[in-house]
Order: C-alpha cells, then structure tokens, then sequence
C-alpha cells in the first residue's frame, strides 16, 4: 500500500518542483567548488549555508501544511519537533568533539565540564553513532507527537484550544531546555560543533555536501507528501478538515487519522532540524520559543496552505526577505511580519500559489465556457443556414 502510494502519479507541478529541488541539489554544490570565485556564476561559501537553512525551513513549512491545509489542524507548535531534532543531531556533533573540547575531556562535552558533571547521562549514551542519532532525530518527536495526538484528538480538543495547547507544549519545552540540570548546555545550548561523521563541518565540501542532503530529503518529503493527499486516505483527511462530523458519521475513526497525520509531520520537522543544526553551527532553547512556531504559521500562509508546493515558496520567499530586512532595519522586522500577515489575510487568503492557481483554473473556466458558446453559436448558425437552404426552393416554386 505505501509502495502504491510513493509511486502513484503526481501532479505535474509536483514533479516539476521535485525536479527543480533535485537540479539545485546539484547545480549549487558544483558553483560553489568548481566554479571560480571570479565568476558570475560561482555560489560564494557564505550563501551555501544560508541556502541550506531556507531548504531546512521550507521542509518544516512542509510539514506543518500536512497537518493545517490539508488536515485543519493548526498547530502552534512545530517548532518544538523541529527543535527536539536539532537537539538530536547536536548530541551527536558533540561526541564527536571528543579531546579536542577546551577542557580535553574525551567524554564529557565542554559544558558538563564546566558545571562539575562526573558522568555522561544515560540519556547521551548512543549518541556517538550516527545511525542511533539518525534513529532518534525520527523517533522523539514522532514520539512526543504520538503522545500528545493520542490525548488530545481522544479527547477531541479541536479549533483554538488545540492551538492553545500546542503553543503551551513548546514554551514548556523551553522553559526546560533552559535549565542546566537537563543535560543540553542551557541558555548556550550545543555548539562549537568539530566533525560529522568524520568530515570536518566547516569545510566546503562538507558544507554543500549538508545542501544537497537538504535538498534531496525535502524533495522525498514532498513525494511522500504528495502521495498521502492524493491518497484515498488524503481525501478523507480533506473531508475531516471540511467536515470532521459529518466524517465521523460516516464511520471513519477521525483521531486515528489525526494522529497518523500529526506523527508524520513531527518526523518531518525533526528531519528539519537535523539538518539545520550542522549547517548552521548552534541549537539553543531559542528555537523553541512560541514565536518560532507562529512564524511556520506565516510562512505557510503566504505561499499557500493546502498546496504543498505553496509552503516551500513561502517559506525561502520569507526568509530571504528577513536576511535583507534585518539587515537595514533588525528593529522592525517583527512589525514587518505582521504586516505581511494581516496583508496575506486581507487581499492574498489563499496564499501566492493559492492565489495563481485560481487565477489560472478561472481562466481555463472562461476558455472552456468561451469555447462552449463558440460551438453553440456555430451549431446554431449551420442550423439556421440549413433551414434557409431548404425555404430557398420552396420559395422559388
């Protein structure tokens, strides 16, 4: 059944878009280390990073449209999945320091050093291996979002409480990261990061090669995306979003289906923070502060929710916005922000891509119904000229 579904033919611009993100995938590693510097075609080493980081958050847009355009559940606090599997993948680069730490310790990262720790936690075990930190960037927030669903769409918390209750979710997982006794840096979080899997992180080609790996897992995301709402399981989803009562009476078990829905897109959001995490240099408890969530909110909106392809434009389009915005005026960007949204809101509902699609699917109407009356009119002129050309010899008799 899932081989049917991830093999299944896709929309047209699905595939173009697959294949857009799989070309950049291998365009933008070759300018940046083939190209020269002088060339107008040359990627600088700064960009590439930065462009990982926009391909990172249009994975997290991604996965929260799974659950808000197609699902209706909005839910304020992915950046929480998306930060848990930061905070995995960083584990990982932390062991990986080993000796070359500043206190040379070959167990214990700087900061456990620092704050007098004796012993690595139980809970860091493992997390030398790639394959186990891999393992976990899928299983805590899968398994966080799991637990969550199971109480929540039991207990059918829907609507603003259901958002209330994510966001709730998320500042108490800052409230605890912030804490040295957790174990994870505190305030400062890990950084500092050496090696992954045995490159170095700040090396060039280590650095295109995290870019193209961002590319290629957000373009399976949205094959596999793809696959679920073309799905028969993706139309009932549209029709718990519609109609969740109406679904229920029909037999469906509506939490079931939530939970699915909501568990894949936490995996997918970890997936996003995993990769963010090499690229960038640093997680903190920062990137679970509620704002960060709401800011998914709005990517999404702008480019589109419930198109797929509408997230991944709002979120780069959004982002790189912000790198030129807060440049000149930092100050003002979250004012910025909010314009953008209630601008959305009032005049673009349906997002860029929303947007354009009816735009589009109006002009072919109108071509069709152009077409329609064309035919007609003909239909009735060659009926109108047959009667004449019986009535001719009548009249001549």
């Amino acid at each position: 059944m899932i081989t049917q579904m991830l093999f299944s033919r896709h929309e047209k611009k699905t595939v173009w878009a697959v294949c857009l993100i799989l070309l950049a995938a291998i365009l933008v590693p070759l300018a940046n280390l083939l190209i020269p510097e002088g060339s107008v075609f040359h990627v600088p080493g700064y960009l590439v990073p930065l462009l990982g980081k926009y391909l990172c958050y249009a994975l997290l847009a991604l996965a929260l449209d799974l659950v808000w355009g197609y699902c209706g559940i909005l839910s304020l606090g992915h950046g929480a999945f998306f930060a848990l599997g930061g905070y995995a993948m960083g584990m990982y680069l932390m062991r990986q320091i080993g000796d070359r730490g500043v206190y040379a310790n070959p167990l214990l990262p700087d900061f456990m050093v620092f704050l007098n720790w004796s012993e690595l936690p139980w809970y860091w075990h493992g997390f030398n291996h790639f394959a186990f930190a891999a393992l976990m960037v899928l299983l805590v927030p899968g398994l966080l979002a799991f637990v969550f669903g199971w109480f929540a769409f039991r207990s059918r918390v829907t609507g603003v409480y259901l958002s209330i209750i994510t966001q709730a979710m998320t500042y108490a997982l800052l409230l605890a990261f912030f804490r040295n006794e957790m174990g994870f840096g505190g305030n400062n979080g890990l950084t500092d990061f050496k090696e992954i899997l045995g490159f170095n992180v700040q090396a060039g080609g280590t650095r295109a090669a995290l870019f193209a790996a961002t590319a290629i897992a957000l373009a399976l995301a949205l094959v596999l995306s793809s696959a679920i709402v073309r799905s028969k399981y993706g139309k009932v989803l549209v029709g718990v979003r519609d109609a969740e009562s109406r679904t229920r009476f029909l037999g469906y078990r509506v939490e079931n289906m939530k939970l699915f829905i909501f568990t894949v897109s936490a995996m997918m959001a970890g997936v996003a923070g995993a990769l963010y995490v090499p690229q960038v240099g640093i997680i903190n408890p920062g990137e679970f502060a509620p704002a960060n969530s709401i800011e998914v909110v709005i990517w999404t909106a702008v480019g589109g929710r419930g198109t797929l392809i509408g997230p991944i434009i709002g979120a780069i389009l959004v982002n790189f916005g912000k790198s030129i915005f807060t440049a000149a005026f930092p100050e003002f960007w979250l004012f910025a922000l909010g314009a953008l949204f209630v601008a959305t809101t009032l005049f673009l509902p349906k997002g860029v891509v929303g947007t354009v699609q009816q735009f589009l699917s109006r002009r072919k109407e109108q071509k069709q119904a152009d077409a329609a009356e064309k035919i007609y009119q003909d239909k009735a002129a060659a009926r109108a000229e047959s009667r004449l050309a019986t009535l001719e010899p009548q009249a001549a008799e």
